[in-house]
């Protein structure tokens, strides 16, 4: 029987986490005891403290032991922890040395969405490639860049680490350990159950772009800022370059620094999210909310959006658009 323990943390955290992972888990044992087998998991519930409430007061949940107490242990969850990460890392003081200590005898570890941050924090990440929700994808690079962040991936996985991407992705990353340790047969049978897309693997349909800015290169910044203003014209590196009085060499080992993409990159986001938000929002064709964002070449265009977006303009504006649905 393989165990697995999820982490009850202090501080605020995902309810949702927690009592989707011990319900999808134990989901498995009630299948295979109906088809005449043992119960293949044993799901428990590990913190540092008796109770642990959440932040609001309404919810709180009693782990049943301590982790100082789990010697070992096959599989540690560790849910979305809110707030601020120095303050919880520092209530949380005994999870990184204990995630280290069970990593090294052979368990493997699941972070869910934010909950990627305190497993960087750890040092195993590094190296490694890793996700967690979107919108913190520049906030996770600043504090941890030897982390190899896929921010377009709901799930990863590498050495026995396993990551998801964000809010309720982590049902497909239990999907996934259901298959590994369980088998397709259980996988599809509990992704019908729980009206999951048992193989679904990017969130890049649900991001929205939103530059990196938190960096000190205000020459950079101006070039960003340009960019983002001027997105339907056409726009060159050699433009920026001269409109910033910087080499292009420089400029562009400087843009990649502050920002995480190369200029070509970040040009080519900022019009894509333009157009998928005329696609979600107008009446406008495909084609014209090409020309909009300063394409002339369909297919150019096409490309660049199912890059970004890991779909066709057409499948994001009939999935998206309430005009079209």
């Amino acid at each position: 029987m393989k165990h697995i323990s999820v982490y009850i943390p202090k501080g605020h955290f995902s309810l949702v986490n927690i009592e989707g992972a011990y319900q999808m888990f134990n989901w498995v044992n009630s299948y295979y005891e109906q088809m005449g087998k043992k119960p293949l998991f044993n799901v428990e519930l590990v913190g540092i403290e008796k109770t642990s409430t959440l932040a609001n007061g309404l919810f709180s949940i009693n782990p049943q032991r301590f982790i100082e107490d789990v010697k070992h242990t096959d599989l540690i969850i560790i849910p979305a922890i809110h707030g601020d990460i120095a303050h919880n890392l520092k209530i949380n003081a005994e999870l990184l040395p204990w995630l280290i200590k069970q990593y090294n005898q052979g368990a493997e570890l699941v972070s869910f969405c934010i909950g990627t941050f305190y497993l960087a924090a750890s040092g195993l990440l590094n190296g490694k490639p890793c996700s967690t929700h979107w919108q913190y994808a520049n906030e996770f690079r600043t504090m941890f860049p030897k982390a190899l962040l896929m921010d377009d991936k709901i799930m990863t996985e590498s050495n026995g680490i396993y990551t998801s991407g964000g809010a309720y992705s982590f049902t497909n990353l239990i999907i996934y350990l259901i298959e590994k340790y369980a088998g397709r047969e259980a996988a599809i049978m509990a992704s019908k159950g729980f009206m999951i897309d048992i193989d679904r693997e990017s969130q890049s349909p649900f991001m929205m772009f939103k530059g990196q800015k938190t960096h000190e290169d205000l020459e950079i910044l101006e070039a960003q800022n340009y960019i983002e203003q001027n997105f339907n014209d056409r726009i060159t590196v050699d433009e920026l370059c001269k409109n910033s009085h910087v080499a292009r060499r420089t400029f562009e080992r400087r843009f990649k620094k502050a920002t995480a993409n190369t200029v070509l990159e970040y040009i080519q986001r900022v019009k894509i999210e333009a157009a998928k938000k005329e696609l979600e929002t107008g009446r406008k064709t495909v084609n014209e909310v090409m020309y909009n964002v300063g394409y002339n070449d369909t297919k150019a265009f096409r490309d660049v959006f199912k890059k970004i977006t890991d779909m066709t303009p057409i499948d994001y504006r009939n999935k998206f658009s309430s005009t079209y649905n």
